[in-house]
């Protein structure tokens, strides 16, 4: 069980109105996860103080109304992560095999190594609000790629320089990174496999963990570059925000009026990549055994070997003939980057599987769509790139999909339907 799931049935848990098996399971999962212990001392809490006064409740409906508001409260925290029902029953049947299993880890592993006070309290400063994200050993929260509605989401389980991390859409891999020695191990947690992955280099140091690209963000931010929001209500409870601007990056921290503590933090770099954390537990008693890079006992150790090496225009081109041949049936897709690859990469997975190719294929397949991401990720830093392919077919060349400016270049680099890529003054680019 996952925190998806264990999150789900919290309520139903606290009230005692589970089945046996569905009560054992939650229960065991309680026992190694400590974001899923505080929401349960969270709603326990609430549920004994109503209780303690239940002859007062007798008399009215306080207990019923506040106990709805709790289910209202859970479908709040739980609406970007509904979508793991249907993630589930996607993921029972694609992945079945070891040539996906493989495929699906090469690709997921790439693409993401890129949840009610009164009174606002003014003296809240930025300084108290960023120390917490600064300095915390331990860090649990919940990340969003893309809006609350439609976006994915990772749990991230973060001690010192370890990450442990799990995705909505994918629940059955659960990934650890060693970002000191640019490591990653990722678990089939059904198939019961382990397969490591080196991130050494530029791509794989930029990616590998969201809290580090958020503490650059705030390390880079001047006097003058940070303004106060005001208070908002955010997620449910009120909150004083700030947000700082770089010259392509922005980051909004909301947090407590009365703890500085934050509560929801939302980036975005360039054009179109943003994320969201949220639910966040800083400085928690974590079992360390969570990140360990060991392979976990009773798991087998794959031979394949994952190069998250820096990649090319060249990944990015077979990323983009991937998208268009496999995925979108001989057409180019309405949106790509990070965001929409996370989405489909289970209907990727689920094609691969279908063509029965070798694993050696269908690991290669995976390499080169996530590589060709994580490509396009560095773009989305910079911000000099666009788009155009939506709808256009695989195979016309008089059509332009993507121009990006190469750094330190004049000129732009344009891709073509038929992927073709040649060098154009930006005069002549595309209107």
């Amino acid at each position: 069980m996952n925190c998806v799931e264990s999150k789900e049935l919290m309520v139903a848990y606290v009230e005692g109105l589970l089945e046996d098996s569905e009560k054992q399971a939650v229960a065991e999962h309680l026992k190694d996860c400590p974001s899923c212990q505080a929401e349960l001392k969270e709603l326990t809490g609430l549920h004994d103080r109503l209780v303690t006064n239940g002859k007062t409740l007798a008399l009215s409906n306080l207990e019923k109304d506040v106990m709805n508001q709790v289910i209202r409260e859970q479908n709040v925290r739980l609406k970007a992560t509904a979508r793991a029902t249907e993630a589930l029953k996607i993921r029972r049947t694609i992945m079945k095999s070891p040539v996906t299993r493989i495929a699906a880890a090469a690709a997921v592993i790439i693409v993401a190594a890129l949840g009610i006070n009164y009174i606002m309290a003014p003296s809240v400063t930025w300084a108290q609000v960023i120390e917490p994200i600064l300095n915390a050993r331990t860090i649990i929260f919940d990340l969003i790629l893309g809006t609350d509605d439609t976006g994915m989401v990772q749990h991230e389980i973060v001690v010192g320089s370890r990450m442990r991390r799990t995705m909505s859409n994918m629940p059955n891999m659960t990934m650890i990174i060693d970002v000191d020695n640019a490591n990653l191990l990722a678990l089939d947690t059904e198939a019961k496999t382990a397969v490591y992955a080196d991130m050494a280099g530029e791509l794989g140091d930029r990616h590998r963990s969201y809290i580090k690209f958020v503490r650059q963000i705030i390390g880079q931010l001047q006097d003058g570059q940070v303004e106060e929001l005001g208070e908002r209500v955010i997620d449910g409870q009120k909150a004083i925000g700030f947000v700082g601007r770089g010259q392509n990056e922005e980051v909004r921290i909301w947090a407590d009026p009365h703890t500085a503590l934050p509560i929801r933090i939302e980036a975005k770099i360039g054009q179109e990549f943003s994320f969201a954390m949220k639910n966040f537990e800083f400085n928690a008693a974590v079992d360390e055994s969570l990140v360990s890079m060991d392979v976990p006992e009773g798991f087998t150790l794959q031979k394949t070997n994952i190069d998250l090496g820096n990649a090319t225009e060249e990944d990015f081109v077979e990323s983009l003939r991937i998208w268009a041949e496999i995925i979108g049936d001989g057409t180019f897709p309405e949106s790509i980057g990070t965001q929409s690859a996370m989405k489909q990469m289970p209907l990727l997975v689920q094609k691969v599987t279908a063509m029965q190719v070798s694993e050696e294929k269908g690991t290669q397949i995976g390499m080169s769509f996530a590589k060709g991401m994580l490509f396009h990720q560095t773009l989305e830093s910079q911000g000099a790139w666009n788009y155009a392919g939506a709808g256009v077919k695989l195979g016309d060349a008089k059509t332009a999909i993507f121009w990006y400016q190469p750094k330190g270049s004049q000129n732009f680099r344009v891709i073509y339907g038929d992927l073709s890529a040649r060098d154009v003054a930006p005069e002549d680019l595309p209107k």
